[in-house]
C-alpha cells in the first residue's frame, strides 16, 4: 500500500472523531501561526474554541506572537499565556489602565510586562494541563508533561515536568540531538517523509542521517 499520509488541509483528520483536529485550520487571529500536522485534541471545549480557551489574554496592544512548529501533539487544557502580566515594579499591581474612565493616565498598558512571542519547535509533545508563559522558546522535539508549568526556554528533545518545569531527563545525549536538529526530518516533503516514516519511528539516527542526504 502507498503511503500518502492524511491532508494537512483537512479539518478532522480521523474519520468519525472530531475532538481531535489538524489545529492550522481552526486559527483566525494573525499572530497565532501553526504548522502543518500539529494536531489539538479536546472533548470539553471542542478544539474549534482553541483560540478562546487555551490562548489566553491575547491582548491587541501586546503584540506577542504565538508560534507552533509541524507535527507537534497537544493534549486538552494545554494553555498559552500571551500576556496578563501585572506590573511588580510599582506599589500597587492593580491594571488601572485597562479600565479606562481616566485610569489610563496612570501609566501607559504598554508598561505592562510581557515577556515576548511563544515560540514552539517541531516535533513537540503538550501532556493534559500543561500552562506555556509568555516570553519561552520549547525546542524540537521536546515532551511536557502534564500539568508542567514552563516559564523558561525548553532546550531541544529535552523531557521537562513540574511547576516550574525543569528538565528531568534529555531524550538523547549532545552529539545525537545536534544530529537530529541538523536532519529537520520535519521540513522534509511530506513525500519523503512518507517514504522514511519507518526510520522516523524508529532509533536508527544513521540511516535517517543517510536519508536525509538523499534526494
Amino acid at each position: 500500500m502507498k503511503i500518502i499520509g492524511p491532508d494537512p488541509e483537512s479539518i478532522y483528520p480521523l474519520n468519525d472523531y472530531k475532538k481531535l483536529v489538524f489545529l492550522k485550520n481552526f486559527i483566525k487571529s494573525g499572530n497565532i501561526i501553526v504548522g502543518d500536522y500539529t494536531y489539538f485534541d479536546d472533548r470539553r471545549h471542542g478544539p474549534e474554541n482553541f483560540e478562546e480557551y487555551n490562548v489566553l489574554y491575547n491582548y491587541d496592544f501586546s503584540k506577542v506572537r504565538l508560534i507552533i512548529g509541524k507535527f507537534c501533539a497537544i493534549a486538552a487544557e494545554t494553555r498559552f499565556i500571551m500576556t496578563g502580566d501585572h506590573k511588580l515594579d510599582a506599589i500597587s499591581t492593580y491594571p488601572f489602565p485597562i479600565f479606562g474612565h481616566g485610569w489610563e493616565s496612570a501609566f501607559s498598558v504598554h508598561d505592562l510586562p510581557v515577556k515576548g512571542d511563544i515560540v514552539v519547535g517541531n516535533d513537540v509533545w503538550f501532556g493534559y494541563d500543561s500552562l506555556i508563559k509568555n516570553g519561552v522558546t520549547i525546542g524540537n522535539g521536546s515532551i511536557i508533561a502534564a500539568r508542567a508549568v514552563v516559564v523558561k526556554d525548553i532546550p531541544a528533545y529535552s523531557i521537562v515536568a513540574g511547576n516550574p518545569a525543569k528538565v528531568v531527563k534529555m531524550r538523547f545525549d549532545d552529539n545525537t540531538i545536534n544530529r537530529l536538529q541538523k536532519i529537520a526530518w520535519w521540513d522534509w516533503n511530506i513525500e519523503k517523509i512518507n517514504l522514511n516514516l519507518k526510520l522516523i519511528c524508529n532509533l536508527d539516527i544513521d540511516r535517517l542521517e543517510e536519508a536525509s542526504l538523499e534526494r
